[in-house]
């Protein structure tokens, strides 16, 4: 358990416990829940033009005239812009070194042909908010209907209509992974199970809707791009290329951002848009999407189509996995992730923590007239750990075992770390059947497989899910986040400077959105530094701020953030001591810092990290002129491999079969995030992926008529789990062994998307086993059930329904 101090005796002996392992409150909360947090939308600029954009309502269809001119004579309208007005602006290509992939040109307006509904077609600039949308209704475009290419294994075959026609092909990636001879295998092995799967289509739903402001100062000559964004330094570099600029002629700052789930890591056309009109016009330009604008163009995440078998010996014990996938990746590859991002870590990681001899997965990433996929909190993880685990359950049905037997039976050993798996990754070491374990006594599993016997017995839908996953956290430079992507996304920078006041600030490429970087951050320079919590100041989220960073996605800020921020502290302090050794007269292995103060260890003499400041820069002729250090410190971490972060879920479940309502009654997760910075912070994290993975199991799904359509273009169309549908969550922090990297941090903020759904899903299975229904489709929402249990006829429809009721201490 990682909830105790580091020295259990610190306590107990009246020394400070140490920063790193407390649940320490988080330093921005005050700010945010008095609302004054400062986000894009709350910039208060003097003579900001606004914008509007009149969006494509044809999923695909050619561009035949846009007629402008009564727009234009609004009055208050400042311009009126088509893709013509733009024509000198290259578009924006995702590259990848991949095999068999093909880029995508993205322009800020659509050009020649519109690709989904809600593309931007045309942009009015104007002096309000108001006067840009009235404008907008007086813009008259003809479109020719080219047809909907909406079934993305349709669009794959031969002579589907193109949506990019350059490209020759709807396939926009393929890529297979194979180990050992899967056919041979498959068919000597004595049990088999399998299915066709799918996860259907979901959206972030931030609770901040997109939002951009571009100011360019004619003076400095310096764009500067304030953006509910992610990823600042992507956006800065790709800004400085595309407008060819210098680099410091571009600053990117992302201020408190109202969450991002993904959907926010990745370059937006309005945000270029933005940039470009700022730059042109020298007033500042905004843009900030309403909620329909948000649902149809923010980038969505989770549309794979899963063909996949397991074989098993007699004992139940794997001998091969394949699998054919189909994601559908929308009408763009996304910058910079491409359209490969999704599907191919599908099939690499979906043997998941298991031994699998041999295995063969194929992947075709496939473009469709919807909007563009990209990153979504868990990025392909959810869908390959809702396969993989579905089919363990069904081998377990199959041979008769209990399903936490036949993980027992196949989860990698800890004699076995580090493992390759089939598709290639390696895992370092992580809590994959001491996981297991732990969920199942704090939950005792036994007791609870007793209790739904008896509720069964009374003839209510009750059902237990288990699933364990493992993911690759905090990537390293040997790998790119994407396949293939040409941008250095394993490494991050952080400069840590003592002022002459003795204040610590540093500064970082990460940014944050919402997960209590300000607070992890510096509870890691406390630390190591030997400061106070409340003397450091965190800048993050600006560009500017450090000559390389990206941002924030793929679990990466705690490990890569962390790691940096604990090198650039132990060299500070090391600077730290040398002049503390002069003001002193003491030795640098005598000394030891502590609370802003360094002192000469069995003794009272101290001095502040005030004190040591004003010696180094304001007092002439206290140190020595060869001792006389900069207080600053800049260091790069690159984990290289990364690491691997695991762990178990599990759910309990009953279902109303007269009203098909799924009532969840507790959630237990046992993770393994490595050396837990803050307790509290990774409950939190945990608790929030999980109640977005009760979404993806029951309720969220972006739905698109054959037409292209968007069906669900409302929150009371796109269903998002309220806090009554949040069960109880019971969480249990485990500590396997301490991953190599740098403070031995893991990465957690994507678990409970990926375990949530499967243990949802297997749950389900479970309760609705009697009736031999199969759950091979998510979000199981009360229509889709009703309709799975009106197909197996259940005695739903003549027996009367029992009332569920709280069975758990029955």
């Amino acid at each position: 358990m990682s909830d105790a101090p580091a020295d259990p005796d610190a306590l107990a002996r009246g020394a400070r416990p140490r920063s790193i392992g407390a649940r320490i409150r988080r330093v921005e909360d005050p700010r945010l829940l008095t609302g004054h947090g400062s986000f894009t939308d709350d910039r208060i600029v003097p003579d900001a033009l606004h914008v509007a954009f009149r969006r494509s309502d044809h999923a695909h269809a050619l561009i035949r005239s846009v007629d402008v001119a009564a727009a234009a004579a609004l009055p208050g309208v400042v311009a009126v812009l088509t893709a013509a007005d733009l024509a000198d602006l290259a578009p924006v290509r995702a590259t990848s070194r991949m095999r068999d992939y093909h880029a995508t040109a993205q322009a800020p307006l659509a050009t020649g042909k519109v690709r989904y509904v809600g593309e931007p077609v045309v942009a009015v600039l104007a002096e309000s908010r108001y006067l840009a949308e009235d404008a907008l209704e007086l813009v008259e475009i003809a479109f020719e209907g080219l047809g909907p290419v909406s079934d993305p294994e349709a669009a794959a075959r031969e002579g589907a209509t193109l949506l990019h026609e350059e490209a020759g092909t709807n396939v926009l990636a393929r890529r297979e992974f194979a180990r050992g001879d899967v056919e041979a295998a498959m068919a000597q092995a004595p049990v088999r199970v399998g299915g066709r799967f799918r996860m259907h289509r979901k959206t972030p739903a931030a609770m901040e809707n997109r939002s951009y402001l571009a100011e360019y100062d004619r003076g400095r000559r310096l764009l500067t791009l304030t953006s509910s964004t992610q990823i600042p330094g992507i956006v800065r570099d790709l800004l400085v290329e595309l407008l060819d600029l210098p680099g410091h002629g571009v600053r990117v700052v992302a201020p408190d951002v109202g969450g991002g789930f993904g959907g926010k890591a990745s370059l937006y056309q309005e945000e270029v848009l933005v940039a470009v009109l700022a730059r042109r016009l020298g007033r500042p330009v905004r843009w900030t999407s309403d909620r329909l604008e948000d649902l149809i163009s923010t980038s969505q995440g989770f549309d794979e189509r899963v063909e996949a078998e397991l074989g098993l010996d007699a004992d139940g014990r794997i001998l091969a996995l394949r699998a054919d996938v189909v994601g559908d990746v929308g009408a763009y590859s996304i910058y910079p992730w491409t359209a490969a991002l999704e599907p191919v870590q599908v099939v690499s990681f979906l043997p998941g923590p298991y031994r699998v001899p041999a295995y063969r997965g194929r992947v075709r990433a496939v473009c469709t007239s919807k909007a563009p996929t990209g990153p979504y909190r868990g990025v392909g993880r959810p869908v390959s750990t809702f396969v993989m685990e579905r089919l363990i359950d069904m081998a377990a049905g199959r041979l008769g075992l209990d399903p936490a037997e036949i993980r027992r039976r196949n989860l990698v050993r800890p004699d076995e770390f580090p493992y390759r798996t089939a598709s290639g990754i390696v895992w370092d070491r992580s809590a994959f059947t001491e996981s297991l374990a732990a969920v199942l006594e704090a939950a005792d599993y036994a007791g609870l497989r007793a209790a739904q016997a008896r509720a069964r017995a009374e003839g209510r839908l009750v059902g237990i899910g288990l699933a364990t996953y493992a993911e690759l956290t905090g990537i390293g430079s040997r790998i790119s986040a994407a396949p293939g992507m040409p941008i250095n996304t394993g490494t991050e920078q952080t400069t840590i400077r003592l002022d002459s006041t003795g204040a610590v600030t540093a500064a970082f490429g990460v940014a944050s959105h919402g997960q209590g970087l300000e607070t992890t951050l510096a509870q890691v320079i406390a630390d190591e530094l030997g400061c106070r919590i409340e003397d450091v100041q965190i800048l993050q989220g600006d560009s500017a701020a450090v000559a390389h960073g990206t941002g924030t996605y793929a679990s990466r800020s705690a490990v890569l953030g962390g790691g940096a921020a604990t090198l650039a502290s132990r060299d500070l302090k090391a600077k730290l001591l040398r002049a503390a050794s002069h003001l002193l007269e003491a030795g640098t292995d005598d000394l030891e810092a502590r609370d802003g103060a360094i002192r000469v260890a069995g003794t009272d003499r101290a001095v502040t990290f005030r004190q040591v400041a004003r010696a180094v820069y304001s007092e002439m002729g206290r140190l020595p002129k060869d001792a006389r250090e900069e207080l600053e410190s800049t260091r790069v971490y690159d984990p290289f491999f990364g690491t691997a972060t695991s762990a178990t879920h599990l759910c309990l479940l009953e279902i109303d079969p007269a009203t098909c309502r799924v009532r969840l009654d507790r959630l237990v997760v046992a993770e393994d995030c490595g050396r837990i910075i803050n307790p509290m912070i990774v409950d939190g994290q945990v608790h929030g992926a999980v109640a977005q993975g009760i979404g993806a199991a029951l309720y969220e799904e972006v739905v698109y008529d054959a037409g292209g359509q968007l069906l669900s273009a409302s929150l009371a169309d796109y269903v998002v789990p309220a806090a009554s549908e949040v069960p109880p969550i019971d969480i249990v922090h485990l500590e396997a062994e301490l991953p190599a990297t740098v403070g031995g941090f893991r990465g957690m903020g994507e678990g409970g998307t990926i375990g949530a759904p499967a243990a949802i899903a297997n749950a389900l299975a479970d309760a609705l086993s009697p009736f031999g229904i199969a759950v091979t489709e998510l979000p199981v929402t009360p229509e889709r059930l009703f309709r799975l249990m009106a197909a197996a006829r259940t005695p739903a429809a003549s027996n009367p329904p029992k009332e569920p009721s709280s069975w758990i201490s029955s």
